[in-house]
C-alpha cells in the first residue's frame, strides 16, 4: 500500500475498539479508543452516565541531557461547553487551571508518577479534558482510570494499569462512585487509587470516622478497581500495545556502583547514626563525603562525576534505610513511634482575629483566621460546580522556610493540595457554614519546614479557630506517618511524625488529621508494592496514638474555643424579615441601605432565602450594632394601633399634617387630632420638621392608610361648666 492509499485509509476507516466493565450497582463504564485524538501516543474516551472525559499520553522519544527524573505534567481541564456553560471573565474562555481542576491533576499524577521506571526521563505529558459532564457521574473519581488507560493503548513504559474510584458511605451503606447529591449527604468520602495488587493513593475527608470503617471502605474501593485494571489489560491486547517501547536514558556502570558501596557507605551510615537532630548540620557532614572523595580524585580522572552523586544518592538512601530496619535508629534519634517536640502559642498576632503558632521539631507554622461578610464569600465558576465557598484555607510555603533562595511567585501546585488537605480536615468540625453569617478565611504561613508542614497547618488552624472564638466542635490534629521497607527481608519499620529526609528515602507518606473521637481526614502516596492490610492497620494505630498525643500537647495551650469574639472582630446580627420587605430596607437604588451603612459604620448584607428575607448586619463595637439594628428594625417594624411613635413632620395641608411616624410610614394627623381646642386653621400650627408624639389609632382595612392622633396624648382639658368657679 502506498503512503496516499494508506493516509486515505487512515483517514476513512478508524479503527474503534471499545471495552466496558460495570461497578457493583450495574452501572456501566466505556472506554474507546481509535476514534479521537490519534496522533497521540495513547487516546482514550471514557464514558459513564452522560460524563466523557477524553484523556491522551504523548512522551518523546529521547531524555534530554543532563535530566535524571522524569519530567512529566498531568493536567486535568474541564470545557465549560461540557455542561453547556460559558466561562466568566472579560475573555469569555477557559484559562489557567482552577484549583479544583489542581487538585485533580494532582490525584492523577501522585496515582501514576510512581509505575514509571526510575530510569525512564523522557519528557511526558498527560492530558484530560471534561468534553461532557454530568452530575450523576463525577469526573474527579474518574480521572486517572482514563489517564492510565491512555498509557495502556500507548507504547510508553508506563508499569500500570491503575484505576481509582470514589468511596462514600451514606447511612451506613458504602458506595463505589456516588451521584453529587449522595456524595454531599455522605459521612466518608474517599477517592482511592491502586493497581490489581496494591492501594497506591487514598485521599478524602469523613466525620470523625474509626480506623476500622476506613479499612473496609479501602478493601471494598480496591475490589472495583481490580475490575477496571483487568479492562484495561484486555483494552492493550486488543490494540496491540503490549510491548512497550526500548529507551535507555541513564548511563549505568555497576562494577564503579558497587566501588562506590564499598568506599563511601560506612562513612554515610556513621553520619546516620550520629542522631543528629539538625537537619542543616546532617546534610552537611553528608555531603562533606562526596566532597571529600570529589576532591581525592587527580586532575585528569576519567570518572564520571556526575554518576559520583547519582550513585551517592542511593548510597545515602540505602545507610539511611538500613539503620532504621536494622537498628530502629532514625536519623534524628527519635523512637520509630516518637513525636518530635512541640511548643505552641495564640493571640500572637495583636490585630489578628485569630492567631497561632504551632512548632514541631524543626517544622513551623504562623497561622492567622479572619472574619469577614457574605461579601467576601469566594466565588466559584467552573464547568461543573459554581457558587460560593465560606470556608477558605490558604497554605503559603516561602523559600526562607528551608533556606532556600525561591522567587515569589504564586501558589504552586503542591501549596493548592496541602491547603486543601487542611482544610478538608478542619471544615468537619465547624459550626454549620451554611447558617453562619460569617467567611472564615484562615491563612497558614510555613516558617520552618522540615517535613509535615501541611499537618503543622491543620493543628496551628486549629487553635487560630479556638482563639478567634470560632465555636468548633473540638480541636483537631494531623500527623504524616512513614514506612521503610524491605521486600527480600520482609523487615519494615512505620515511622510516626516524618521528616522530610524520611519523607524523600521512605517507601509511603500517609496523613492523618482527626480529633479525639476519629479520623477527619487523610492523604497517603505509597511508593512500593505490597502493602498488606495488616500493616496498614498498624500504620492507622500508630497514627491514632500520635493524634492524640499532640491533641495533649495542643490542649495545653489552649482545650477550647474562647468564649468570646476578639473586641475588633465584626459581630454579626441576623435579622429575619418578611420578603416583602426587603425593598424598603434596600430602598430606591440601594438607597436606604447605604444611608444606614454611612451613618451608622455597619456592614449590612441582604439576601433573600425562601419566602423570607435575611439581614446580617456586622459592626466592631455595640454602639455602631445597636444603631444598626434600630434603624433596621425601625423599617421593618409592623405599625401598632394604640402605639405611640415620636414623628416627624413632613408636609402640612390644610386638613392637616403628614407625620412620619416610622420610617417610610406617613400616616396623616387630622387638624382636628392636633389640639382639644377646635383649630380654624393650620397656619403656625406646625413646622415641617417638626418633632411630634402621635399615636396610632386606625389602619383602614380597604386603603392601609394611618390614621394618627396627637390629642389622645395631651390632657383632657375640663368641660366649661366643670370649670372653677373665680
Amino acid at each position: 500500500m502506498n503512503c496516499r492509499s494508506f493516509l486515505k485509509s487512515y483517514l476513512m476507516k478508524p479503527n474503534i475498539i471499545t471495552k466496558s466493565c460495570t461497578l457493583p450497582d450495574g452501572r456501566k463504564i466505556t472506554i474507546e479508543t481509535g476514534k479521537l485524538a490519534r496522533q497521540a501516543d495513547g487516546a482514550v474516551v471514557l464514558r459513564m452516565g452522560d460524563t466523557m472525559l477524553l484523556a491522551t499520553a504523548v512522551a518523546a522519544q529521547t531524555a534530554k541531557d543532563g535530566v535524571d527524573f522524569l519530567p512529566m505534567s498531568v493536567d486535568y481541564q474541564e470545557r465549560f461547553a461540557s455542561t453547556g456553560k460559558i466561562p466568566g471573565g472579560f475573555l469569555k474562555r477557559e484559562g489557567k487551571l482552577s484549583d479544583y481542576e489542581v487538585l485533580i491533576s494532582r490525584l492523577v499524577d501522585r496515582a501514576i508518577r510512581p509505575l514509571f521506571p526510575d530510569d525512564y526521563h523522557a519528557e511526558t505529558q498527560i492530558a484530560i479534558q471534561l468534553i461532557s459532564g454530568d452530575h450523576n457521574a463525577l469526573p474527579d473519581a474518574l480521572a486517572a482510570f482514563a489517564a492510565s488507560a491512555a498509557l495502556a493503548v500507548s507504547d510508553i513504559p508506563f508499569q500500570g494499569p491503575i484505576s481509582e474510584v470514589r468511596v462514600i458511605r451514606l447511612d451506613g451503606q458504602y458506595i463505589i462512585n456516588p451521584t453529587l447529591e449522595q456524595k454531599e449527604k455522605a459521612d466518608l468520602d474517599f477517592i482511592v487509587a491502586a493497581s490489581i495488587d496494591n492501594i497506591l493513593m487514598v485521599e478524602g475527608e469523613c466525620k470523625e470516622i474509626n480506623e476500622t470503617d476506613m479499612l473496609e471502605a479501602l478493601k471494598l474501593a480496591h475490589d472495583a478497581i481490580k475490575v477496571q485494571c483487568q479492562l484495561q489489560i484486555e483494552l492493550a491486547e486488543a490494540t496491540g500495545k503490549t510491548q512497550k517501547r526500548v529507551y535507555e536514558h541513564e548511563v549505568k556502570d555497576e562494577a564503579f556502583k558497587a566501588e562506590l558501596f564499598k568506599l563511601l557507605y560506612d562513612k554515610v551510615y556513621n553520619v546516620a547514626r550520629q542522631q543528629l537532630a539538625n537537619k542543616h548540620t546532617r546534610s552537611e557532614l553528608f555531603g562533606n563525603i562526596v566532597d571529600e572523595y570529589l576532591a581525592s580524585l587527580p586532575e585528569d580522572t576519567t570518572v564520571n562525576k556526575d554518576l559520583v552523586k547519582k550513585y551517592y544518592k542511593d548510597i545515602q538512601k540505602a545507610a539511611c534505610r538500613n539503620l532504621v530496619l536494622n537498628e530502629k535508629v532514625r536519623l534524628d534519634g527519635r523512637k520509630t513511634n516518637e513525636i518530635r517536640q512541640i511548643w505552641s502559642e495564640i493571640d500572637y498576632l495583636p490585630a489578628a482575629h485569630g492567631s497561632s503558632i504551632f512548632t514541631r521539631g524543626e517544622t513551623q507554622s504562623l497561622t492567622t483566621v479572619t472574619l469577614g461578610t457574605k461579601l467576601d464569600e469566594q466565588m466559584i465558576d467552573g464547568a461543573m460546580f459554581d457558587g460560593t465557598n465560606k470556608f477558605i484555607l490558604h497554605y503559603n510555603f516561602p523559600g526562607f522556610s528551608t533556606g532556600e533562595v525561591k522567587p515569589n511567585r504564586g501558589p504552586g501546585r503542591r501549596e493548592v493540595g496541602h491547603g486543601n488537605l487542611a482544610m478538608r480536615a478542619l471544615k468537619q468540625v465547624l459550626p454549620n457554614m451554611t447558617e453562619s453569617p460569617y467567611t472564615i478565611r484562615v491563612v497558614s504561613d510555613i516558617l520552618e519546614s522540615n517535613g509535615s508542614s501541611s499537618m503543622a497547618t491543620v493543628c496551628a488552624g486549629s487553635l487560630a479557630l479556638m482563639d478567634a472564638g470560632i465555636k468548633i466542635s473540638s480541636p483537631v490534629s494531623g500527623i504524616a506517618m512513614g514506612m521503610i521497607s524491605d521486600s527480600s527481608t520482609k523487615k519494615y519499620a512505620i515511622l510516626s511524625d516524618i521528616l522530610g529526609d524520611e519523607d524523600h528515602l521512605g517507601d509511603m507518606d500517609f496523613k492523618v488529621t482527626g480529633t479525639e473521637k476519629g479520623i477527619t481526614a487523610c492523604q497517603m502516596d505509597l511508593k512500593v508494592d505490597g502493602l498488606t492490610y495488616d500493616v496498614l492497620k498498624e500504620a492507622l494505630d500508630q497514627a491514632k496514638e500520635g493524634r492524640l498525643h499532640i491533641l495533649n500537647e495542643m490542649k495545653k495551650t489552649i482545650t477550647s474555643p474562647k468564649p468570646d469574639l476578639k473586641p475588633h472582630a465584626p459581630r454579626a446580627v441576623t435579622i429575619t424579615i418578611d420578603k416583602d420587605m426587603i425593598g424598603a430596607v434596600i430602598g430606591p437604588g440601594g438607597k436606604v441601605v447605604q444611608e444606614i451603612q454611612k451613618t451608622t459604620g455597619a456592614t449590612i448584607v441582604i439576601e433573600e432565602v425562601g419566602n423570607k428575607g435575611i439581614v446580617n448586619i456586622f459592626a466592631t463595637n455595640q454602639e455602631v450594632m445597636d444603631a444598626a439594628v434600630k434603624r433596621v428594625k425601625a423599617i421593618v417594624a409592623i405599625p401598632e394601633v394604640d402605639a405611640v411613635y415620636d414623628g416627624v413632620v413632613k408636609s402640612i395641608m390644610p386638613f392637616g399634617a403628614f407625620v412620619e411616624f416610622m420610617p417610610g410610614k406617613d400616616g396623616l394627623l387630622h387638624i382636628s387630632e392636633i389640639k382639644w381646642e377646635r383649630l380654624e386653621t393650620m397656619e403656625g400650627v406646625m413646622e415641617v420638621g417638626e418633632l411630634v408624639k402621635v399615636k396610632l389609632v386606625e389602619v383602614d382595612k380597604k386603603t392601609g392608610k394611618f390614621r394618627l392622633s396627637r390629642k389622645v396624648l395631651l390632657p383632657k382639658p375640663p368641660r366649661k361648666e366643670e370649670a372653677p368657679s373665680a
